[in-house]
């Protein structure tokens, strides 16, 4: 429980200043003392002061480790060209549904990267990962999200054993997702998104 540390992960337009920061500060807040680390307290000015001089979009990382001590960095952020649909594959990987910090975000991500390097760039945007009864989770830096027709998007439950991103929070606050266990076989039957708070909702197709 001292190897890693907790991570946001958000975007900054000069225009509008930082995405979601309220849902990535909230989360930040609430999962640091689930497990025992310091209060986040000073996590928006550090945030604040990381972008004074910026004029272009970035994308920002922040750290939170055990000591409290907290690091942002930045990098530019480069959009999703508009209509892009990734291709999805499925890892063989299996996320274990009883782990309680697949919930947080955190550097602790070897499960991630795993199911990534199963495939090339070339074969797959992003990979999906099941946990160990055949459940839909998570993509190794997405949420999922379907459309079964219903009106509302459908989001796996964090029981499952998935993070609860902020883009996914945002939705379900909205009402414009649900809560609801999702099938490989749902998959091919509704039409797949995945999506972040750092790149929104991106239409996807499940391939192989």
């Amino acid at each position: 429980m001292n190897d890693f540390s907790l991570i946001e992960t958000l975007r900054w337009e000069p225009e509008i200043g930082f995405i979601r920061l309220r849902l990535h500060l909230a989360r930040l807040s609430r999962s640091a003392p689930r497990i025992g680390f310091p209060d986040a307290q000073d996590a928006a000015t550090k945030l604040e002061e990381a972008v004074s001089d910026a004029t272009t979009a970035l994308r920002m990382r922040l750290t939170l480790d055990r000591q409290g001590r907290i690091e942002v960095t930045a990098a530019p952020f480069v959009p999703t060209p508009a209509g892009t649909e990734w291709k999805v594959r499925i890892a063989d990987t299996r996320l274990d549904s009883s782990d309680r910090l697949l919930r947080l975000k955190t550097t602790r991500r070897g499960v991630y990267e795993t199911a990534r390097a199963e495939f090339p760039a070339s074969e797959a945007d992003e990979v999906l990962l099941l946990n160990e009864r055949g459940e839909v989770c998570e993509g190794t830096i997405t949420s999922v999200f379907l459309d079964d027709g219903s009106g509302t998007l459908r989001t796996p439950p964090i029981s499952c054993g998935l993070l609860a991103g902020v883009l996914r929070t945002e939705l379900i606050c909205q009402r414009k997702a649900r809560v609801g266990r999702i099938s490989v076989k749902d998959l091919k039957a509704g039409k797949l998104y995945m999506g972040n708070s750092l790149r929104g909702l991106i239409p996807a197709r499940l391939v192989g």
